[in-house]
């Protein structure tokens, strides 16, 4: 769920595919979105008795976004051709290990608080995985939604879910036209949604913030961080220092179960529950989903980067949440800090060469994360100095990068999008609020608040 760098292929609308894009100019865009973002700021939106916060990781994605969709009418300079869309998706991952390394090193010392948590990290997960179909599978049937439920809320609808449907039915089929649809809509408005959602929940003091903090967890990298961002920024620093660990925590395991648990508990349970519930909500309801064309319904392939243009983007990034770091935490990147973000990006890169060495088996997101915990377990020498040089450089500010390149990239993916339908919308939205909320309430139930 998380590996969110297995690209859909460009949709055509400014230059052929198979141009190269000028991954300079994409970095240089990439760099001015951050600083403008970072500028801005954080800004709160009351709500009632609560508040939306919009952090610059809200505004990068949405300038970011905002640059794609306008690119035809703007001077060649700034216009994103679809190729170049392809490649900031394919340096999310890039910029995602980053803040990966990041949370591992926040997690391996405070192992001993996760533990303290009792069951709650353990037990989370069944929210996480059945509170999409709980949330979602109701509201799709009642809005006319047929099989295209199945595919759209047994999970949040990763890559590893678009493998599932599609080998068991076929993207052509109903299930496999819901789960794209809530592949999209997570791609295109998940982050934007889920941080809305988490700051909002959060600021209605209803819910333990650690148990907020789990409920972030859902598996995909972007969406973590926007949800765990908006919910850190109304902690005190040390509060929102735990929010990012057991964040961290929640998605490590949702990332290593998740394919095994959708495949073998969550699609045969929702499978289940739409037999049993579709005669009693669904009756003469016509199906109300189309299937997107051929033209515009995007292709999973994979923009290459050689190891060499990894690097620099891991060098690159790095510095972008420096920038980030000082313009809106005021910390000067000293020696001490650009120490520390060197130990993340050396994480990164001993994380990258492990997952090559052991054959691509698992995740490059699971070494680097362990890798980083290992670092900073108290155990482990000179694991103090090493969390005190890397805790200087607040995980928001490399959030940031993560956020600005999905924004980029996410453009190509509007034209399909906008074929799917505002219901199969509501109900991806449903699901993305099911395995927040669903996870944040079993979290709440089992939660043993951890000595400090």
């Amino acid at each position: 769920m998380a590996q969110e760098a297995i690209h859909r292929g460009p949709i055509p609308f400014e230059a052929a595919p198979t141009e190269r894009p000028s991954r300079a100019r994409l970095f240089l865009i990439a760099l001015v979105i951050v600083v403008i973002a970072e500028a801005i700021g954080n800004i709160n939106i009351p709500v009632g008795t609560g508040k939306i916060v919009l952090l610059p990781l809200l505004w990068a994605l949405l300038l970011g976004g905002a640059l794609g969709l306008a690119s035809p009418r703007l001077p060649a300079l700034l216009r994103l051709r679809s190729s170049t869309q392809s490649a900031a998706a394919a340096f999310l991952q890039p910029a995602l290990l980053i803040f990966i390394a990041k949370l591992g090193l926040l997690v391996g010392g405070s192992l001993p608080k996760i533990f303290a948590s009792g069951w709650s990290l353990v037990f989370q997960e069944f929210g996480h995985f059945f509170g999409t179909m709980v949330f979602g599978l109701p509201v799709a049937l009642l809005l006319g939604i047929k099989r295209e439920a199945i595919g759209a809320t047994f999970s949040v609808g990763r890559e590893p879910s678009l493998a599932i449907i599609g080998e068991r039915y076929g993207m052509d089929s109903p299930e496999g036209r819901g789960v794209l649809a809530e592949y999209l809509t997570g791609t295109v408005f998940g982050a934007v949604f889920i941080a809305v959602l988490a700051g909002l929940v959060a600021s209605l003091n209803i819910f333990n913030p650690l148990a907020l903090a789990m409920g972030a967890g859902v598996g995909s990298g972007s969406m973590m961080a926007a949800a765990s961002g908006a919910i850190a920024a109304q902690q005190t620093p040390e509060v929102a220092k735990d929010v990012a660990t057991f964040a961290a925590a929640s998605n490590l395991i949702t990332t290593t179960i998740g394919t095994y648990f959708t495949l073998f508990l969550s699609l045969p349970f929702t499978i289940w529950a739409y037999g049993k519930l579709e005669p009693i909500l669904g009756r003469n309801r016509p199906d109300t989903v189309r299937a997107p064309s051929a033209a515009v319904a995007p292709a999973h392939e994979e923009t290459a980067i050689g190891f060499a243009e990894m690097l620099v983007a891991w060098v690159l990034i790095g510095a972008y949440g420096l920038i980030g770091n000082y313009l809106t935490y005021g910390v000067i990147p000293d020696a001490a800090v650009v120490g520390g973000m060197a130990i993340i990006i050396g994480v990164v890169i001993l994380g990258w060469g492990l997952y090559v060495l052991s054959a691509r088996k698992l995740p490059a997101v699971i070494w680097v994360s362990l890798i980083g915990m290992a670092l900073t377990y108290p155990a482990m020498p000179y694991a103090a100095e090493i969390a005190a040089m890397t805790g200087k450089i607040n995980f928001l500010a490399l959030a940031t990068p993560i956020l600005t390149f999905a924004g980029l990239s996410i453009a190509k993916d509007i034209p399909a999008f906008r074929q799917l339908g505002w219901r199969i919308v509501v109900v991806s939205f449903m699901a993305n609020a099911g395995t927040f909320l669903g996870a944040t309430l079993i979290a709440q139930f089992w939660m043993h608040v951890p000595v400090t």
